[in-house]
């Protein structure tokens, strides 16, 4: 299906944003919010009126063992403000790695590790959403 797109990785700090282009081939690093922001969800509205897409993604996080923790239930309580104000479907995506995979990228593009850091989570954004987009080619 036809349509941009979005992603979030939730974290108790920062919460990093990526979207993916109409035709769903490339996803980009968006911006990254600030979680403890009184804006937080306003700011999410925001960008869901801004870039109208057509489905959420949000990183699950769960342990190596695949066993759902505290932060799970961050997210899960996160689902719910989301779901209060779209009606957009949203999917769950393990993001055991993302975080690992995003500090790859930046490594191999040659970002060091102090200049990474504000561009982490929007980067593990970038890997739920490709992570989202192949099990939408599975489907």
């Amino acid at each position: 299906m036809r349509g941009r797109r979005i992603a979030f990785d939730y974290g108790d700090v920062r919460t990093g944003v990526a979207l993916c282009d109409p035709d769903g081939i490339l996803a980009s690093p968006l911006c990254v919010l600030e979680t403890k922001s009184k804006n937080f969800i306003t700011e999410i509205s925001s960008l869901l009126s801004e870039h109208e897409p057509i489905r959420i993604f949000i990183g699950k996080p769960l342990n190596m063992s695949g066993i759902t923790g505290e932060s799970a239930e961050k997210v899960e309580a996160f689902v719910g403000q989301v779901q209060s104000i779209t009606n957009l479907p949203i999917q769950l995506v393990d993001e055991r790695l993302s975080t690992v995979s995003a500090q790859r990228k930046l490594k191999e593009a040659g970002v060091s590790m102090r200049d990474s850091k504000s561009l982490i989570d929007a980067m593990a954004a970038v890997a739920i959403l490709e992570q989202g987009l192949l099990s939408e080619t599975l489907e």
